[in-house]
């Protein structure tokens, strides 16, 4: 059945017959109508078509119907249509209307169209049949009414003629047509800010603001119509959003934010704003979107098999939700005897075990407040034998390693489907879905992916007729031949606009790469167009298409005209140059894409105008300029602002008032001889009389007034031909002087730390009052009164109270308040002293310790810096790390005692140690420590040596808690009878120890020795040749070293002459040659190639020589000129500090460096003692 619409009928004449026509397309089946749920007229055959007889009166037609087709399996009805009938509209007889109104004012022209069904089109034309001419000052509003954000000269006119045009009744009525005559005045209103004709805002209402219900899929207008001079411009903004984010345009010359379809997206906060030079007024539109109940998902006709179960899914969405409900042929499921087989899940109708007799059509019907929708579902019972729909022996050729799909379009009742098979006919038919590339579609076909050549060949489609009910059983099949091939010739072809392009060189046009890219070089506004790659080969035939659009800026506008020039406006108009296929969205004076825009002049000015155009690729150049038009002189159309006393100059005059004001710019002079007229008289005086002067320019000074006395002033801007507006008084004041008398009524209240201060309002103030300052001496209890410190806290404002805070415990205050202006301060009021109390006090100032023994520690700390009264104790606390049990306190009655000896205690366990001082109001916070005992230090027992000439740098790490201990260490020359010789004392935190005054070249032997055993001891050699036993071959008599030597000759001669042949040429040398380099190493004596890798630890040796290259690396950049010699010098490293001369102790201030595995100095020197 097709839905049908809703149908308005007009009664053109009661004797006159109307026929109307509700059509459901079905034939050969009973039908029937129902009214407002009842039954309406006979039940017809063949046609469903209702007919109004000419007897019976249309009103009886009114009402709800709904169309009944039936046959023997089931009925169908149709969404439900209403019937309205109304009267052919008539326009009354009405009056002529004039009005008139001043020259700037705004203005509403009424149109009252007699009321429909569907609301009539407003139209307003005049005498000629011509559309009134509308722009963002005249628009025609939603309720069809003309607005006039204010009025012309050339609004002038006789014939405003409202025409309401009723689409229904294909009539269109006149209104009486509306005389406006528009009146000159001298005091045109040039300073009027925006105000709302639409939408209507009552007066003392609070928010502008108004609530708007809209329907998904429904259009919807917000409407902002603005008045004012000049004429406002209106925008639009989504408060919670993007205003792009919507479906939202701004159409009506900004008046109108258009909704065509609004969707749920739409909801939220919108806000319109006109504004003009004089202000601006804003309304919000909160809008909610709600929606009549749409489908989802459709029931679907059905044909199923008896016995099975099937699913009728009807899922709809509304706001609010919609209330789903079923009907069988046209009988409400709630009327039907219930059936256990039936059910329903989320909307669904749910039936099991279908049998023929469920054939019927199932009507589902989703409603909300908003609306209803209705929907008519077949369900078909039946049982049919298995058929297979797809050609047999079809061909399917498919490239290597692609995917093809064989098909097996099957059809029966119930669904074949299970029984459907596919096989690879080869010498065994063999089941193809045990393949993972293989997968079955539910409509029998098969999908193969990533086809091999081994895939090729037959394959067989049959289905097993297993029907209950067949009283044979048959199979039936088709076949399929796949062909795979590994190449197949390829065409690549790309066109422009339909038509092929043709490969190029690449200096063309066009290219097509070998990878069939192609690539447009020097893209003009004719390569617009749409271009397609096909790719072409016997088997298939694939394209893909884009296009390519060329955007650039706009060209500027051009023919620049002026027209409905006046005094202060004229109309300015231009053509729009060429997009370049980018819209334009407007000029850089508006906002769309207008072609003229209404300019407010000022008076006695000469103006020429030029347009830019604005697309999303930039800005065009400007346009030629206009021809010039110029203004007459006018009376000042606005006065000076910003009218005040000068307070700063009134600082140093107290009985004079000096007058300044913001000048006006000379382009709202408006006329010749502009001036300032100034006003002025006593405020809340007597005497009524203004007194006045002229300046040209400020300030102005008035003489004698007085301290600090109240006038009233007001500045009226003038020029040749009159004055401006009439100005608003402003409230001055003459100069200031400093209060006469001091704040009286000082007291205190005080709170530990925090005193309130209150007292008396200052009188005599002689000045704009600023606020008050309390300054206070800290005197303590024993400081010096002639070095207080003094502390000012100011108070802003008329406040005569204070809290002051962060005062300090146990001290004496002594307090005055002074009154302050701008010009200064009052006498300080009598001094008022308050005593702070005793608190407890702060943390001691310092604590150390110090360990005699390894089961005891001394701690040693200063007393508080601040000890907020008298000092009684303290209390030491102390306790393991870690542990959770209470800490140990010890007392100390005699504030005097700074240590105290803890005794007994453990040597291997860290201490937390804490300090509190006491005073009669408690105990302060502590001062805490982590420390523990000092072990008794033994010597070394790993010590590195570091061999020189004539010492041995010894060094080793001390232990972290380790005493001082006195040590020797033991050496002696071997192979001899030599007895062992003892160093000096060495202390065992000291790290390190040079021994000195031994023989170059020897072997000797150390020990350290603790008590009578052997702490540690080594076998060392000193470096250099010495009388020592130690094995040597001669350096000179070894032959690598001779072979050497001869090669480096050898090499330097070659050198030597290639330098020769180079400088004979005017060449030059690379400064980083190689050769050059090697032969500067090779220069140096035996000692540097010694010391050439490692830098030596020992006082007497050298890092290298000054010219050692080896010592460099890369890092040194040598050069040289063309005879060879270099130029500059390179940065070799600077001298390394010798070491400890002297066989005593290091020191910190002449310690010899150690190697880099012994600790450094500042590790030891800030080693715990």
């Amino acid at each position: 059945l097709q839905p049908l619409p809703n149908i308005s009928f007009l009664i053109f004449n009661r004797h006159t017959s109307c026929e109307f026509v509700l059509k459901a397309s079905v034939c050969s089946f009973r039908f029937h109508w129902m009214k407002n749920g009842q039954v309406f007229g006979p039940e017809m055959e063949e046609s469903g078509t209702l007919r109004a007889e000419d007897d019976e009166p249309l009103d009886s037609y009114k009402g709800t119907y709904s169309c009944y087709a039936k046959n023997t399996l089931g009925t169908a009805i149709t969404q439900p249509v209403q019937i309205i009938v109304e009267s052919q509209p008539v326009l009354l007889k009405q009056q002529e209307v004039h009005k008139r109104v001043f020259e700037g004012d705004s203005i509403v022209l009424s149109c009252h169209p007699p009321q429909s069904s569907t609301p009539p089109q407003i139209h307003w034309l005049d005498k000629r049949m011509v559309h009134i001419k509308q722009s963002d000052r005249v628009t025609v509003g939603l309720n069809g009414k003309l607005y006039f954000s204010n009025v012309l000269k050339t609004d002038s006119r006789d014939d405003y003629t409202c025409y309401a045009q009723y689409t229904a009744a294909r009539t269109v009525l006149p209104e009486a047509a509306v005389r406006l005559t528009v009146m000159s005045s001298n005091a045109v209103p040039q300073a009027r800010k925006p105000h709302f004709f639409v939408p209507f805002q009552p007066p003392g209402s609070s928010e502008p603001r108004s609530s708007v219900l809209a329907l998904r899929g429904n259009s919807l207008t917000l409407e902002c119509i603005p008045k004012g001079l000049p004429t406002p411009k209106v925008e639009w903004v989504k408060r919670d959003g993007s205003l792009e984010d919507t479906s939202a345009k701004v159409e009506n010359f900004g008046r109108w934010l258009y909704f065509s379809s609004v969707q749920q997206q739409d909801d939220g906060e919108y806000e319109c704003r006109a504004s003009n030079i004089h202000g601006s007024v804003v309304h919000s539109f909160s809008v909610s979107v709600e929606a009549a109940p749409y489908w989802v998902k459709e029931p679907q006709n059905l044909a199923s098999a008896p016995g099975e179960t099937v699913r009728l899914d009807c899922l709809a969405e509304g706001i609010p939700k919609p209330e789903v409900t079923w009907s069988i042929n046209g009988i409400p499921i709630t009327d039907v005897s219930p059936d256990p087989r039936l059910s329903f899940a989320s909307g669904a109708l749910i039936l099991r075990d279908v049998g023929f007799s469920d054939n019927a059509v199932y009507q589902c019907q989703a409603s909300n407040h908003h609306g209803s929708i209705l929907i008519n579902s077949f369900l078909f019972v039946v049982e049919l034998p298995p058929q297979i729909l797809s050609s047999d022996g079809v061909v399917y050729k498919v490239m290597e390693g692609g995917d093809v799909q064989l098909h097996c379009e099957s059809f029966g009742s119930p669904r074949p489907y299970n029984d459907l098979s596919w096989c690879y006919v080869g010498e065994h038919l063999v089941p193809l879905l045990s393949d993972p590339r293989v997968s079955l579609l539910t409509n029998g076909t098969i999908k193969v992916s990533n086809v091999t050549h081994e895939d090729g060949g037959v394959y067989t489609c049959f289905i097993k007729n297993s029907s209950v009910s067949s009283v044979t059983k048959s199979t039936i099949s088709i076949t399929a031949n796949l062909e795979i091939y590994s190449q197949y010739p390829v065409q690549v072809v790309w066109k422009k606009n339909g038509h092929k392009l043709q490969e190029s060189s690449p200096d063309d046009k066009y290219t097509i790469f070998e990878d069939r890219t192609l690539k447009v070089t020097n893209v003009q506004p004719d390569d617009t167009a749409a271009y397609s790659c096909e790719v072409i080969t016997s088997l298939d035939h694939v394209s893909s298409g884009g296009s390519i659009t060329v955007v650039a800026p706009p060209d500027p506008p051009h023919h620049l005209t002026l027209s409905d020039t006046r005094d202060d406006s004229l109309t300015l108009s231009w053509t729009p140059g060429e997009s370049h296929n980018s819209p334009i969205t407007g000029t850089q004076q508006t906002h769309n894409n207008v072609q003229h825009r209404q300019l407010m002049l000022h008076p006695f000015s000469t103006f020429s105008f030029r347009v830019t155009a604005v697309n999303e690729q930039g800005n065009s150049s400007a346009s030629r300029p206009s021809e010039r038009h110029s203004t007459p002189p006018a009376v000042p159309s606005s006065n000076p602002v910003n009218v005040t006393t000068d307070t700063d100059l009134q600082k140093w005059v107290s009985d004079c008032v000096i007058l300044r004001l913001q000048e006006m710019s000379k382009r709202f002079h408006n006329g010749q001889d502009f001036q300032y007229k100034v006003w002025w008289r006593k405020a809340k005086g007597k005497d009524l009389h203004w007194n006045t002067g002229f300046v040209k320019s400020p300030p102005f000074l008035v003489n004698n007034t007085g301290t600090f006395t109240s006038f009233e002033i007001k500045v009226q801007a003038v020029n040749a031909l009159g004055v401006g507006p009439e100005p608003e008084a402003k409230i001055g004041h003459s100069g200031e002087d400093t209060p006469e008398e001091p704040p009286g009524g000082v007291s205190t209240l005080v709170k530990n730390r925090t005193v309130v201060v209150k007292w008396n309002e200052a009188q005599r103030v002689r000045g704009r009052l600023l606020g008050y300052k309390d300054s206070r001496p800290d005197r303590g209890r024993d400081r010096d009164r002639d070095h207080d410190p003094v502390r000012v806290e100011v108070v802003w404002g008329n406040r005569t109270s204070a809290e002051v805070t962060e005062l300090k415990l146990f001290s004496q205050y002594e307090l005055s308040v002074t009154a302050f202006n701008s010009k200064g301060e009052s006498p300080a009021s009598t001094p008022h002293l308050f005593i702070t109390p005793e608190g407890a006090p702060g943390p001691p100032a310092s604590l150390t310790f110090d360990s005699p023994t390894e089961k005891s520690l001394i701690l040693y700390w200063t007393p508080p810096l601040e000890t907020n009264g008298i000092l009684l104790g303290y209390v030491v606390q102390y306790q393991k790390e870690g542990q959770s049990m209470d800490s140990v306190l010890r007392t100390i009655s005699d504030p005097s005692v700074n240590q105290i000896l803890l005794e007994n205690l453990d040597s291997s366990s860290y201490y937390i140690l804490k300090v509190i001082a006491e005073t009669r109001s408690g105990a302060g916070p502590p001062i805490t420590s982590r420390g523990a005992t000092l072990l008794d230090g033994v010597p070394p027992t790993n010590v590195t040596v570091v061999s020189c000439n004539t010492s041995f740098n010894l060094s080793w790490v001390p232990g972290e808690r380790d005493r001082n201990h006195g040590f020797h260490f033991h050496y002696k020359k071997k192979p001899g009878p030599d007895r062992f010789k003892k160093s000096e004392l060495v202390n065992s935190t000291q790290g390190f120890y040079l021994l000195t005054d031994l023989q170059p070249g020897s072997q000797y032997h150390l020990q350290i020795r603790h008590g009578n055993n052997t702490q540690w001891e080594d076998v060392k050699w000193t470096i250099g040749p010495g009388s020592g036993s130690k094995p040597s071959v001669s350096f000179a008599a070894q032959g690598w070293l001779i072979g050497l030597i001869s090669a480096i000759v050898l090499l330097v001669l070659i050198l030597l002459i290639l330098c020769l042949i180079k400088r004979s040429k005017g060449g030059k040398y690379a400064g980083k040659s190689s050769l050059t380099s090697f032969f500067l190493f090779s220069s140096s004596d035996g000692d540097e190639k010694r010391s050439d890798s490692q830098p030596s630890l020992c006082n007497e040796s050298k890092l290298g020589s000054d010219d050692s290259l080896a010592e460099y690396g890369d890092s040194v950049d040598i050069q040289f000129n063309e005879d060879g010699s270099f130029i500059g010098q390179y940065s070799g490293r600077g001298p390394v500090p010798h070491g400890n001369e002297s066989s005593g102790p290091a020191s910190p201030v002449n310690a010899a460096p150690p190697p880099p595995i012994a600790p450094s100095m500042s590790s030891i020197l800030n080693r715990p003692s």
